[in-house]
């Protein structure tokens, strides 16, 4: 009887350090600060154009932040980082600005659409220029170039140039 006794009280214990874990795992955008430095390249984050890009680790508190989708694409599409992602964001470029995009712009990079190649200057390489809709992106590729493509057409091979 007492180990029945002690099995319920523990339950609730239990329950409540799950739901602790699931709270420390969100999937919101946290703001890129002016001193913030690029989890892959190690540059300041807000010292250049483009979106951004940022990320959760399974177990991780911290929030690796990227200078550019493109960096956060080359680290979440490495084999050995790619099973610890819980959750990625970019930023949405229809509505903010190129040069210093805003922290309230971001989206599930999963479900957004994404501009290859384009003329727009990023940080290094040719930028992965990040939308919330398909037209969005469309737009863009028409006014400044570039190949809409989804989250799933994002490949190590593309970002390498091959």
């Amino acid at each position: 009887m007492k180990k029945l006794l002690l099995a319920l009280l523990f339950i609730p214990l239990m329950s409540a350090c799950s739901q602790g874990d699931a709270a420390s795992q969100s999937t919101q955008a946290q703001a890129i600060h002016d001193h913030d430095r690029c989890h892959l390249c190690g540059m300041m984050i807000t010292k250049y154009p483009g979106p951004k890009g940022q990320l959760g680790l399974k177990g991780e508190t911290i929030v690796p932040k990227f200078c550019s989708t493109r960096d956060m694409f080359n680290f979440a599409l490495q084999p050995e980082n790619k099973r610890q992602i819980t959750h990625l964001n970019v930023h949405d470029m229809s509505i903010t600005d190129w040069e210093k995009p805003d922290n309230n712009a971001f989206i599930d990079a999963t479900t957004a659409w994404y501009v290859y190649g384009t003329s727009k200057k990023a940080v290094m390489g040719p930028a992965v220029a990040s939308f919330s809709s398909k037209e969005a992106a469309t737009q863009f590729a028409n006014d400044f170039g570039g190949a809409v493509l989804t989250y799933d057409q994002i490949t190590i091979e593309l970002l390498a140039g091959e």
